[in-house]
């Protein structure tokens, strides 16, 4: 493939040699080919200038990155995507490991990384190029084991405290969707399990896919039925690279299409996805 796309930028350098000299209009536009070898070289040349592709992931999160407690291996929706992305550029993967998504996002204003997969908000929007949406993730509420709430529209109760992830989407949104509730920042998913057990919250507030992640490892512990709202999720690359946003898109697109991306949410084990047609 990479042969391929070499051989189609040639004619893409070839032609810009050639500019020099008449040519009559063409009757047809470009092939789609060329112009993909072209968008390719571009985004190769803007998110992998370090000579790597830099993907910014946190632990915890199928839709970022997590490890299987018995053998370690790694999987994880940003973590999968930045593999087959870097393998479309050629190039070699880093991952780049954080203790919560807000560091993964300062990094990727800074340019410290290039590329993560995330919740895309008008908000984040400011700071960072988003693709269009490839998948959905319901909000909710996890609650530890022994607890008398029975569903999301039950949370919001005074003396009820609901953690949140420190800089989440989750702590900036539900102020709005919240009137009695206190809310609690966590530094981290493992501070929001210990938080939990130790009951100084009465349940934590994230994406559902995160919150069956969590559930598996506190005993009893439930994912309520309902939910507050909805994640789109999206490939987040930095805003000064935005060059490279025509290739990361079609990028996207593909591995939607083909079916890929399902099989990268399969093997991160995520949960919590809502269906086209169920979306609002």
């Amino acid at each position: 493939m990479l042969a391929m796309r070499a051989l189609c930028l040639a004619a893409v350098l070839v032609l810009a040699g050639c500019a020099s000299a008449p040519a009559p209009a063409p009757a047809v536009a470009a092939p789609i080919d060329v112009q993909r070898a072209a968008n390719w070289y571009a985004a190769r040349q803007t998110l992998s200038a370090t000579g790597a592709l830099r993907v910014g992931v946190y632990a915890g999160s199928p839709s970022s990155l997590v490890r299987d407690a018995k053998t370690g291996q790694v999987a994880g929706v940003a973590h999968d995507l930045g593999v087959a992305l870097a393998r479309e550029f050629g190039v070699p993967v880093q991952i780049v490991e954080f203790e919560r998504l807000a560091l993964v996002l300062d990094a990727l204003k800074a340019g410290a990384v290039d590329m993560t997969f995330t919740n895309a908000t008008e908000i984040r929007a400011r700071d960072v190029d988003f693709t269009p949406t490839l998948l959905q993730l319901e909000l909710g509420f996890l609650v530890p084991a022994g607890s008398k709430l029975a569903s999301a529209a039950e949370v919001d109760q005074n003396g009820i405290r609901i953690g949140v992830s420190q800089g989440s989407s989750s702590q900036s949104a539900l102020p709005r969707v919240l009137k009695a509730a206190t809310l609690v920042p966590a530094a981290s998913l493992q501070a929001a399990q210990q938080m939990l057990r130790s009951g100084e919250v009465q349940a934590f507030a994230t994406n559902k896919g995160i919150l069956f992640e969590m559930a598996d490892a506190l005993p009893g512990a439930r994912v309520l039925d309902g939910r507050w709202g909805v994640e789109n999720m999206a490939i987040a690359i930095p805003k000064e690279r935005s060059t490279a946003m025509p290739y990361v898109a079609q990028f996207a697109q593909t591995v939607q299409r083909s079916g890929e991306l399902k099989a990268m949410v399969a093997r991160a084990g995520m949960r919590g996805t809502v269906a086209a047609s169920a979306a609002p």
